[in-house]
């Protein structure tokens, strides 16, 4: 979870929310990224769909099984939703999310019993900092 931090604070270094996310499998860090919609100009480039997008073109098949997510914020319905589509069995995030997170805050798809795949999920886990990232960041912002 702290490199997933540090990947959060070199997004807000590039101008972009700060929310980083690591894959991990077997102990050893799969893919990571950060935030990317600005610099990308790609609504669908956040930190967890970069990761995993990264992750399956590595293996070379969607199916990111036997991993654990990382990230520092909930995950969104998009998110979320590209979670469970490449059956990340664990998410564990920092920060709660309460305009947007789908991982308990305002709904839970990751563990929504009428789809195919749902995850374990772990909260609060460098809550406080992640949280105080996005605070500053968008403080600076206004």
């Amino acid at each position: 979870m702290t490199r997933a931090l540090e990947l959060a604070r070199a997004a807000a270094a590039r101008g972009e929310v700060p929310v980083g996310a690591v894959l991990v499998r077997d102990g050893s860090i799969l893919s990571e990224g950060y935030n990317r919609t600005v610099t990308e100009a790609d609504p669908t480039a956040h930190a967890e769909v970069v990761t995993l997008r990264a992750a399956a073109d590595r293996q070379g098949d969607f199916r990111l099984t036997d991993t654990t997510l990382y990230v520092t914020l909930e995950p969104c319905a998009m998110c979320a939703g590209a979670i469970v589509l490449a059956r990340v069995p664990r998410v564990v995030y920092g920060a709660a999310d309460p305009k947007a997170g789908m991982a308990g805050t305002l709904g839970n798809l990751l563990q929504d019993e009428r789809l195919n795949h749902r995850c374990a999920v772990t909260t609060g886990v460098l809550d406080e900092a992640s949280a105080s990232l996005l605070r500053d960041f968008f403080r600076e912002r206004r």
